[in-house]
């Protein structure tokens, strides 16, 4: 469906270097990556509104690189909704009928759907000003699709959102791709809300692709540090390599296999690795004693740091473990993890 290859975009100081990705008819794909990462460049770049100088963009089998917007077939939504304060709720979502032609009864149909499928009726007489950030985005939602777009451009939709409205338009968002042919391309930095919503992804950098692939891929096996740190691998150690053994700040730690190089980084979820009062029996071969010296409240979870001595690691614990181990800064603890749980790169 979208074909991009060999795409270079200056602007300024930024650059784009050398984007290569294709992205299948009706796929939710996500693309992710920290603040001035290059995402949005590159979504406005498909939906036309930066000029691609060299390489080439393809839409449903057609070469777009040099069309104007409104003839690639897309749409696309902004995290400030961009909805126009001066039309109403209906004259917003119909405001694209005007450049784009579709037959009465069908664009009839269509908007009666959408306002069902987004729960709009009530809002259709109301100003953008009346509205809460949840409304105002499914608005946006509505009005990005009356135009029957074949690819929707979403960037950051979720993020100006309270965690109410944002489940709200996630469940949307679900449905609205079930229900629909349309290709998704959205843009996130939460790695979270990247896992709920995609079934493929991307994780830019500085202007580049760092890795492509499935989201549960990059989520288990990231073929980079800056991914592994991206997806929430906070154990991230420089190591020597010495057969299964690796080495780092007068530690060493077992591997599953053998690396091919003598040297690189590991990581391992904080998840992945297991606190307790006493040195655990168990077929864990790396076990370490420690000092806690942070307990921070993580929402759902504590992350908890513990000392070494030369290393600092990350575990995860429920607060009923937090109570229940009587964890607290300054206690003696063990922190265990397999080999199998330890990503090297």
């Amino acid at each position: 469906m979208i074909g991009i290859s060999g795409i270079n975009i200056q602007l300024g100081t930024f650059h784009l270097r050398n984007i290569n990705l294709t992205i299948e008819r009706n796929e939710f794909f996500i693309l992710m990556g920290p603040t001035g990462a290059g995402k949005t460049v590159l979504l406005e770049a498909i939906a036309g509104l930066i000029p691609v100088r060299q390489g080439s963009l393809t839409i449903a089998g057609n070469d777009v690189t040099g069309r104007p917007p409104d003839k690639r077939g897309v749409g696309i939504v902004y995290q400030d909704y961009a909805l126009f304060p001066h039309l109403t709720v209906r004259e917003n979502i119909t405001y694209g009928l005007h450049f784009h032609k579709l037959d009465r009864a069908k664009a009839k149909k269509r908007f009666e759907r959408l306002v069902e499928e987004l729960s709009l009726s009530p809002l259709l007489a109301r100003y953008p000003t009346n509205l809460s950030g949840g409304e105002s985005q499914r608005v946006s939602l509505a009005r990005a699709l009356m135009v029957e777009p074949s690819v929707l451009l979403l960037d950051e939709p979720l993020s100006a959102l309270d965690p109410g409205f944002r489940d709200e338009i996630r469940k949307g968002l679900k449905k609205l791709h079930r229900d629909s042919d349309v290709t998704f391309l959205m843009v996130t930095h939460d790695f979270s809300e990247a896992l709920s919503l995609g079934s493929r992804g991307a994780v830019m950098n500085n202007g580049m692709l760092e890795q492509v692939g499935n989201m549960k891929e990059i989520f288990q096996h990231p073929n980079s540090a800056f991914v592994a740190d991206f997806v929430g691998m906070k154990n991230l150690f420089p190591v020597q390599i010495e057969d299964r053994r690796a080495s780092f700040n007068g530690i060493g730690i077992e591997l599953e296999t053998a690396p091919r190089k003598d040297e690189g980084f590991i990581a391992i979820r904080p998840e992945d690795i297991i606190l307790s009062r006493k040195k655990l029996e168990s077929s864990m071969r790396n076990t370490f004693r420690g000092i806690v010296r942070n307990c921070n409240d993580q929402g759902l979870y504590y992350e908890v740091e513990i000392d070494t001595g030369t290393v600092r690691f990350k575990s995860l614990v429920t607060k009923r473990s937090l109570i229940e181990m009587e964890i607290h800064e300054g206690q003696e603890m063990f922190l265990s993890f397999k080999s199998s749980s330890i990503h090297f790169f």
